[in-house]
């Protein structure tokens, strides 16, 4: 992870942060760096684990929400803007059907319904607590954290209160309520190779 400073993305400048309309205009979609009230941070190369894990649970929930006509499922280059000054990018994200008049071209402009974040060794704090409580603020409805380092699986969920709170397996599974009918295996994720796609649509039940 690399901090940019203002400079770097305008030579000579006076200001001491970057603004927001700033960073939207330097940001390109071949760029994954997200805002954080005047601070940029630009992100390492993923490791390989997360490479090889994030398309396959990709391709599953895309599939699913397609048939379901559930929304869209959105990857690591798109940004959601949490709030004014407040841009982070998810490994996953699902934008629900009724709530995409956010989407924009380049970012969601508000929380999305699901999270997804999968967690390398350079990211640990970030994903576990500093997106944790943005997402939890913004009013990200479900956040699934995968760490491969740890083995560790959490999924938690918003509460009236505006709070998140664990969603405690039933029967191995961690049932999504952004995604009727859709359950997380965590044994999947520690497969090698993780079941096919497939495979895993068989066993939620959306094709024979």
């Amino acid at each position: 992870m690399n901090t940019v400073t203002v400079n770097e993305l305008i030579p000579d400048a006076a200001l001491q942060v970057v603004s927001e309309e700033t960073f939207e205009a330097w940001c390109n979609e071949d760029t994954r760096a997200e805002y954080l009230d005047g601070e940029v941070i630009v992100h390492s190369p993923a490791s390989f684990e997360h490479e090889t894990f994030l398309p396959g649970l990709a391709s599953v929930m895309k599939i699913y929400v397609e048939e379901k006509e559930l929304g869209v499922i959105c990857g690591s280059n798109f940004q959601m803007r949490l709030r004014s000054g407040r841009r982070r990018m998810a490994d996953l994200c699902f934008i629900s059907k009724a709530r995409l008049h956010l989407a924009h071209e380049t970012f969601i402009d508000g929380a999305p319904d699901l999270v997804i974040e999968v967690v390398s060794p350079e990211s640990s704090d970030r994903d576990w607590h500093e997106k944790y409580l943005d997402y939890e603020a913004a009013g990200v409805r479900e956040y699934l954290i995968v760490d491969f380092l740890s083995w560790r699986v959490a999924f938690y969920r918003l509460q009236s209160n505006g709070l998140f709170a664990p969603v405690e397996e039933q029967d191995g599974k961690l049932h999504s309520h952004c995604l009727p009918g859709f359950w997380f295996k965590p044994e999947w994720f520690w497969q090698r190779p993780m079941p096919k796609t497939m495979e895993i649509l068989r066993e939620i039940g959306l094709f024979k």
